[in-house]
């Protein structure tokens, strides 16, 4: 197939991709354009609001459904929402999406519809013991659902080190071990953790930890370890 752009009238990144019912939908983040500062902390992104884009085929035309949700809908969100990701269980489905709280903290929340469109109605609160960005869900063939999600910079994740945010918190480099995503297992209701999130260690194929100059620089053969 070749290459085209799917939808090139907005700004739009990150997607997450599902099959729901032989039909494809596209979950990405939205950025709206500005003027204001850009740094290393993604302090310049003015995202608000998420669109569902949908195929019908490989080759079809792209639809945008629309606002699926707002932050302006959702109580605990100061500013930026992030790429989400989307899952099915229970008959209905589950939008994951990272945000800042009013003190700027990124945590994940969940907002659930009876569409894969929505529109998606939030929880008033974030996921207990969420942080940093990115999320992206598993459910198992088991039915068992599994969230692995994190980001440096910007993404928070190494302010988590200590076990509670520290926004100067050392950031690891050179041959120190890489920090490694978080995983967490859904509880049947979808909207928290059971047990709380860990980081997931990386391997080499030396079963040793990966190093930042590792991930960096030399790209090698990994394995998880939960």
């Amino acid at each position: 197939m070749k290459a085209r752009y799917l939808f090139p009238q907005d700004y739009m990144a990150d997607p997450s991709v599902h099959v729901f019912d032989g039909k494809i939908y596209i979950y990405p983040s939205h950025d709206i354009p500005h003027d204001g500062e850009d740094n290393d902390d993604g302090d310049e992104y003015r995202m608000e609001d998420y669109h569902v884009l949908s195929l019908d085929s490989l080759d079809a035309d792209c639809v945008d459904n629309g606002e699926a949700l707002h932050m302006k809908n959702v109580p605990w969100v100061g500013k930026q929402m992030w790429a989400p990701d989307c899952a099915f269980k229970n008959g209905k489905y589950y939008l994951y999406f990272p945000a800042r709280d009013k003190e700027g903290i990124f945590r994940l929340g969940v907002a659930v519809s009876d569409s894969p469109v929505g529109p998606f109605v939030p929880e008033d609160a974030p996921i207990e013991g969420s942080m940093s960005i990115d999320p992206a869900v598993l459910v198992d063939d088991d039915g068992r659902v599994y969230c692995y999600n994190g980001g440096l910079w910007g993404g928070q994740l190494e302010m988590w080190q200590s076990g509670s945010f520290n926004p100067d918190e050392h950031r690891p480099e050179g041959d120190e071990p890489a920090l490694g995503p978080m995983f967490a297992q859904f509880a049947d209701t979808m909207d928290a953790f059971v047990p709380e999130p860990k980081h997931l260690q990386i391997l080499d194929e030396n079963g040793e930890p990966v190093h930042v100059y590792t991930t960096l620089m030399e790209p090698r053969a990994v394995k998880g370890d939960v």
